[in-house]
């Protein structure tokens, strides 16, 4: 089992936060690609937002993960673990843990989605799933994730993690 995992950060040090997360996500299972860190302008959301930290991985969830449910819960956890409050949709925080996809997976549930339902309109999301995973195809549209992406608001940065 492979999921696909998209990682976000405004607040209080993004590459810290972005690394504690790395190593948090190594507890659940083994991170086998990431992404370069890109840095991103705010989409949606309050105005004012800083810039964000972004980008993805993908991991293989270890057996007691491997429940779609169980894994979104995990990241969940992480999430609150390094504070990140709900308050406003699209706010800034501190982290944001995106289950893009599993394996070809489709699921459409009150709790998750899967593929994640905006991952296709998001370059933020696009432009580092496509470095790890440049075949990657859409398991509803059959759209590969790697085409007509415009580079606006995102610059590859070069922070290490």
């Amino acid at each position: 089992m492979r999921a696909l995992i998209a990682l976000g950060s405004n607040l209080e040090n993004p590459h810290w936060q972005l690394c504690e997360a790395l190593e948090s996500l190594g507890e659940i299972g083994t991170v086998s690609a990431k992404s370069s860190l890109y840095e991103t302008l705010p989409v949606g959301g309050p105005q004012g937002q800083p810039s964000y930290l972004n980008a993805v991985l993908e991991l293989e969830p270890f057996d007691v993960y491997q429940h779609p449910q169980v894994l979104l819960r995990a990241l969940l956890d992480i999430e609150a673990k390094q504070g990140r409050l709900r308050r406003v949709r699209w706010d800034a925080r501190t982290l944001d843990l995106d289950l893009l996809a599993i394996d070809d997976l489709v699921i459409d549930t009150e709790e998750l989605v899967l593929p994640h339902p905006r991952m296709m309109e998001r370059a933020f999301v696009r432009v580092p799933l496509c470095e790890i995973k440049p075949t990657w195809q859409h398991p509803k549209t059959l759209a590969y994730a790697c085409t007509n992406i415009g580079p606006e608001g995102i610059f590859k940065t070069d922070l290490q993690w």
